[in-house]
């Protein structure tokens, strides 16, 4: 019953420190990242659909993202979409496709996209903080159902803060990584 519990909120941990990284994806850093346009979506036939459902993105080159729709008429859907998006450039349409030029990264933009980078490591360590609340309480319910005692579950309670403790590590590890990678010219 305990080592259930150990699994799902070492299961959980691992899906927050995913999601951080795919949070980070769309941070911009010294070379472009086409995930940098994941969260932006068109009116595709009447339902929000995201940029890569519908066309091809490619990073030809470190500040270039070439966007290359699979039906010509969404080239205008496109480009208003990614202007609304509010992501630092402005999309170029030469009536075939939609290209986004980057300029390189001033000192002061580095530093904001590292400062976004600890926010979001701040907001996935405080979801390992929920999921770690989550898994004492279900401790504490076994203890109240006295289906574990008083010794097993201070124990299992220690071992909950010790998986914590690891994940923690492990997004501060990744987050410097980040930032070492945004603050490198």
């Amino acid at each position: 019953m305990v080592n259930e519990i150990f699994n799902t909120t070492k299961e959980a941990m691992d899906g927050a420190i995913d999601a951080l990284k795919r949070d980070y994806g769309t941070l911009r850093t010294g070379k472009v990242n086409p995930s940098i346009l994941d969260n932006i979506t068109i009116d595709y036939y009447g339902s929000q659909t995201g940029l890569s459902q519908v066309a091809t993105i490619l990073a030809p080159d470190a500040t270039t993202i070439n966007i290359t729709p699979w039906e010509k008429h969404l080239v205008g859907d496109i480009e208003k979409a990614i202007s609304a998006a509010n992501i630092g450039v402005n999309p170029n349409n030469n009536g075939e496709s939609v290209q986004l030029f980057f300029p390189p990264m001033t000192v002061e933009q580095r530093q904001e996209s590292a400062k976004g980078a600890k926010g979001m490591t701040d907001n996935a360590k405080v979801s390992m903080r929920n999921i770690r609340k989550s898994a004492n309480d279900k401790i504490k319910k076994l203890l109240k159902d006295k289906e574990i005692t008083e010794d097993e579950s201070k124990k299992a309670q220690d071992d909950i803060q010790k998986i914590t403790d690891t994940f923690v590590a492990k997004a501060d590890d990744t987050f410097k990584a980040k930032e070492a990678e945004v603050l490198k010219v």
